[in-house]
């Protein structure tokens, strides 16, 4: 074995093969790697960034003004909120009447308090705005909070859960964005979203954008509640005019129903500037979908207003429609609500009524005749005496009608009983009409067993031929 004479220094690092020129030592390179992999550079620029960002925008005197307003601000409407509660809850809401204007009196009552804070810093606003001073975080408050009050009221005044969720989920992005000064970039990003949809005169392009979209929408929102506001009232002023009739009546309602939405359509499209001359385009499109899908609910939308116009059918009305007895409580665009004597509404479609055909009780008068048949035994001599009694006695139900007045006709000689009809008229037919047929048979039930009358059931007599053959019993002709 060869020895090596030369010894290194005690202490001194273990020697090995030297990096090559250029390279960082090995030490250097795993601290590289795991720099370069968690990004530990990058983070550190932001951190600092973000410190130097905030240092210059946020620990600044204007920032801790604004601050201390938002904060003061509390005060004076923790003061003047009760009061101003008080002066509406006393003077005007008792003033404004009853329905919309009296359920808004009582919601501002409600939110006094928030009132007088987004007054106090609409306040602080305008006077840091004339002294020179910024105010943005003033204005997020203010716009934050112009939301919260927003959708309040339109949860306490409309009280419609679908408009409480609109407003949630309108307002608040709104108010957000605006609160965060981004709201103006996001207006022009959707502007700039267009799609084109014609030419004008002058052959220049015309261009419909998500903006107008948008703005379309909330515009028909708008005008539909206010529509839907004006067709209930006059609803109710049509409902109360006595000199009109049932069917006129119902007519002039379906044909507010119909106007309304389309006016608000039209009136949103016209504010927002959409070029009607454009609508062509789609005309031949709504026309197909009419013609393959929509012909059903086209035919029912037609048939309602043919119903109505004709008087075959109207509210009130007791009918038959295959077998579904009841009367009718409501008629719709669509289909007609028959309310059946078991609480349940059946919805038939309009063009029924039209191919089907229908049968009303209470189409020229609500006078209706019913039949309560009944047999008496052979053994009665006296018919004409039971006819007598029969009509008599159905006179006694409250619902029977004196004029005009009960029948009782003899109808046959059946093989068991000398067989009655007894036919008597009611005015109420959606009272039920066989629960008035049960009370008059059993009142002529008690009348005939009072006077000895026998009510007979059918009889047989059973002659075995073959029984006599085989005892040997002569035969009877």
């Amino acid at each position: 074995m060869r020895q090596n004479d030369e010894t290194e220094p005690a202490g001194a690092p273990p020697s090995g093969p030297a990096p090559p020129e250029g390279e960082p030592p090995p030490e250097e390179l795993a601290g590289s790697a795991i720099d370069e992999l968690l990004g530990a550079e990058e983070l550190t620029s932001r951190t600092a960034r973000f410190l130097a960002w905030a240092q210059e925008n946020l620990l600044t005197v204007d920032v801790a003004v604004q601050a201390a307003i938002l904060f003061a601000a509390l005060v004076p409407a923790a003061m003047f909120g009760p009061q101003l509660r008080k002066l509406i809850s006393g003077q005007v809401a008792p003033r404004a009447p009853y329905g919309f204007l009296r359920r808004a009196a009582n919601a501002f009552a409600h939110i006094a308090t928030p009132i007088a804070l987004l007054i106090t810093l609409q306040t602080a606003v305008v006077a840091l705005g004339a002294l020179g001073r910024p105010s943005v975080l003033v204005q997020a408050g203010v716009s934050l909070l112009t939301a919260w009050i927003v959708i309040r009221m339109v949860t306490l005044v409309i009280r419609s859960p679908f408009w409480s969720r609109v407003a949630f989920y309108v307002v608040w992005p709104i108010a957000a964005l605006d609160a965060f000064g981004v709201l103006g970039r996001v207006v022009r990003q959707l502007d700039a979203f267009a799609i084109p949809i014609g030419k004008d005169d002058q052959n220049n392009p015309i261009t419909y954008s998500a903006l107008d979209f948008i703005r379309t929408i909330i515009v028909f929102a708008l005008l539909f509640w206010l529509a839907s506001v004006i067709n209930k009232f006059l609803k109710g002023r049509i409902a109360a005019i006595d000199e009109l009739t049932t069917s006129f009546k119902a007519l002039l309602s379906k044909v507010l129903d119909v106007l309304t939405p389309i006016v608000a359509l039209v009136v949103a499209l016209q504010l927002v500037g959409f070029p009607f001359a454009t609508l062509a385009i789609f005309s031949g499109a709504v026309g197909l979908g009419i013609g393959l899908g929509l012909q059903k609910t086209v035919s029912n939308f037609f048939a309602g207003f043919t119903l109505i116009a004709d008087k075959s059918i109207k509210p009130g009305d007791v009918v038959a429609v295959e077998d579904t007895f009841g009367w009718v409580t409501e008629m719709g665009a669509r289909y007609v609500t028959v309310r059946t004597r078991d609480g349940a509404e059946h919805l038939v479609p309009n063009d029924k009524f039209i191919e089907d055909g229908v049968v009303n009780w209470s189409h020229a008068d609500r006078i209706f005749r019913l039949h309560a048949p009944f047999g008496v035994s052979y053994k009665t001599r006296d018919l004409r005496f039971v006819k007598q009694l029969a009509e008599e006695t159905a006179l006694e139900v409250d619902r029977v009608l004196k004029s005009p007045a009960p029948n009782c006709n003899l109808v046959e000689f059946g093989a068991s009983s000398v067989n009655f009809d007894l036919r008597f008229w009611i005015s109420d037919p959606a009272n039920g009409v066989s629960n008035v047929r049960s009370a008059v048979l059993l009142a002529l039930w008690d009348r005939l067993h009072e006077h000895g009358i026998e009510i007979p059931f059918p009889q047989l007599d059973l002659h075995v031929k073959s029984a006599e053959q085989s005892l040997g019993l002569p035969l009877k002709d």
